[in-house]
């Protein structure tokens, strides 16, 4: 297993990274993804603590089970078990890091051992200058196991539809909590 952190993967942080197109860990699939909610700031707080609460998963039809499902923010290091739709297997994930920056709040996740994906996927709100309001989705990832392989381009396939589905979760401006 990948470094001593208990993550499957070594790149840990690499959704940070500007060049994650260019030049992804090796062996991994990258995406980079950037949608416009809106503007102003009642919408760049609420999207914010929303994407900090797990939100936009739920909304996206995902299961999390989460240490601060009271509705507290995530922090780093926490450990969440998601659950997609009609896949049978939990996804557990770590936290590697959080943002709460004056034009970015979000964090991303690692995979954990079972999940099944090798990768880190990041959720980030940005704030340009002109006030507009963007989702950033940036991930890297791989099958973690020869059945996900076999099954890739369903696997694929899921990829694309949940990261449409995130970026309908706020899109439409309604970033209250549900």
């Amino acid at each position: 297993m990948p470094g001593q952190s208990g993550l499957t993967y070594d790149a840990i942080g690499a959704t940070r990274r500007s060049d994650l197109l260019r030049r992804p860990p090796r062996g991994y699939r990258p995406i980079d993804r950037r949608v416009r909610l809106g503007s102003g700031d009642p919408l760049w707080r609420d999207a914010g603590d929303q994407v900090l609460r797990w939100a936009l998963q739920r909304r996206a039809g995902i299961r999390v089970r989460a240490p601060r499902d009271d509705g507290g923010p995530l922090r780093t290091g926490d450990v969440a078990v998601l659950r997609i739709g009609l896949w049978p297997r939990d996804a557990p994930c770590r936290v590697v890091y959080t943002i709460d920056e004056p034009a970015a709040r979000g964090f991303a996740y690692g995979t954990l051992p079972g999940h099944p994906e090798r990768g880190e996927e990041a959720f980030i709100v940005e704030r340009d200058a002109d006030g507009s309001v963007w989702l950033r989705i940036r991930a890297f990832s791989r099958p973690a196991s020869a059945i996900v392989w076999a099954g890739y381009p369903i696997v694929r396939l899921l990829q694309e539809v949940y990261t449409r589905r995130y970026e309908r979760a706020l899109v439409a401006g309604d970033t209250r909590s549900r």
